[in-house]
C-alpha cells in the first residue's frame, strides 16, 4: 500500500471514529428549552404519546467504551494503512502457524510410509487409499479423476512411459518433474528438402507405428528422420527414455495421431511440463501418489506383492 492511500485510510477512520464521538455527545445531552421527555406533543388516538425518552447513562458509556476498544484494536491489529500494529499480527503469519501445525499432523500420520518402496505400498490398502486421495488433489486436475489423461497430458494407466516406468523412474518424475522439448522443425525440413518436406517427415513417421510399404512420400521422409529425429527418438524410433523421447513405433500419441497434430508436433515443435511435486507434496506423499500411478499400469505386481504380504 502506497503512503498515500494508507494516510487516506487512516484520515477516513480517524474521520468515521471522531463523527462517532461527536454523534454521541451531541444527542445525549440535553439543552434549554428541550420538551420534557413526555412532551412531544405526537399523539394519536387521544391517549397514544410519542415519548422523547434519552437513553440510560449506562448505555451510552457502552458506545463510548465500544469506540475505545475500537481504538485499541486498529492500535494493536494492523488496521491504520500500512501500519503493522504493535501486536506484531498478520495473516500470513497466522496461516503459517496453521500450516506448521497441520503439517505436523500430516508428518505423523504419513511417518509410518517413509521410505518404503513402491511396490511395498501399492500392496498396503491404506497407503494405496491415501496415495488416491492425494492424486485426487494434485494430479488429477491435468491427468484426469480416472488418470487416463488428456490431449497432452499422459494417461497413467496404460503401459507407456516416456521417462521410464521403473518404481524409482516413477518417483523421480513425481518428486523432481519432467520437461519434454520437442523444437520447431519446420524452416529446418523446408530448407533441407523443399516445400513437401514435411509432408514426407509425417509419412515416414507414420510408417514407423503403421508401415505402408513402398510409401513415396515415407520413402522421402527417411532420410530427413535420419538426419534430424534420430539423436533423440533413435534410428528404430523407440525413442529414449532418458531423454523423455516417446516412442514412435507404437499406437500412442500424447498429442494426437491425425496428421494434423502431427504436422503441429512437427513443424511447430511441443513442450510438455511435469511440475516437481518435492516441495508441495514432500518425499513421503510424494512416494505415495507414485506407488498408486505405479499400480494403476502394474496392478498383477501390486497384487503380488499384496499377496506376499499377507
Amino acid at each position: 500500500m502506497s503512503t498515500a492511500w494508507s494516510w487516506y485510510v487512516i484520515v477516513l477512520i480517524a474521520i468515521n471514529i471522531g463523527g462517532c464521538v461527536w454523534l454521541l455527545w451531541w444527542t445525549a445531552r440535553r439543552r434549554p428549552g428541550d420538551p420534557a421527555p413526555t412532551e412531544t406533543s405526537h399523539v394519536w388516538d387521544g391517549d397514544i404519546t410519542e415519548y422523547n425518552k434519552p437513553l440510560p447513562r449506562w448505555w451510552i458509556n457502552l458506545f463510548y467504551i465500544t469506540i475505545v476498544f475500537s481504538i485499541g484494536y486498529l492500535a494493536w491489529y494492523p488496521g491504520l494503512g500500512s501500519f503493522a500494529g504493535y501486536g506484531g499480527w498478520s495473516s500470513q503469519l497466522e496461516h503459517e502457524r496453521e500450516k506448521e501445525k497441520q503439517d505436523a499432523r500430516l508428518e505423523e500420520t504419513f511417518s509410518v510410509y517413509a521410505g518404503q518402496p513402491l511396490p511395498a505400498l501399492a500392496a498396503d490398502p491404506d497407503a494405496m487409499r491415501l496415495g488416491r486421495s492425494i492424486f485426487a488433489n494434485t494430479c488429477a486436475t491435468c491427468h484426469g479423476s480416472t488418470a487416463q489423461g488428456a490431449t497432452g497430458y499422459p494417461d497413467l494407466t496404460d503401459d507407456v512411459w516416456h521417462w521410464g516406468g521403473e518404481p524409482e523412474q516413477v518417483l523421480a518424475t513425481v518428486l523432481d518433474g519432467r520437461e519434454g522439448v520437442m523444437p520447431p522443425w519446420e524452416k529446418v525440413l523446408t530448407g533441407m528438402g523443399g516445400d513437401q518436406a514435411m509432408t514426407a517427415i509425417v509419412a515416414y513417421t507414420r510408417s514407423l507405428s503403421q508401415p505402408p510399404g513402398g510409401d513415396y512420400f515415407a520413402a522421402r521422409g527417411k532420410p530427413l528422420y535420419e538426419g534430424l529425429c534420430v539423436a533423440c527418438h533413435g534410428a528404430d524410433g523407440t525413442g529414449n527414455e532418458a531423454l523423455g523421447a516417446p516412442d514412435l513405433t507404437d499406437d500412442y500419441w500424447l498429442y494426437g495421431g491425425s496428421s494434423e497434430a502431427l504436422f503441429a508436433s512437427i513443424g511447430e515443435g511441443r513442450h510438455g511440463i511435469m511440475p516437481a511435486h518435492r516441495e508441495l507434496l514432500g518425499e513421503t506423499r510424494a512416494r505415495l501418489v507414485a506407488a498408486y500411478v505405479w499400480s494403476l499400469s502394474n496392478p498383477a505386481p501390486a497384487a503380488a506383492a499384496a499377496g506376499t504380504a499377507q
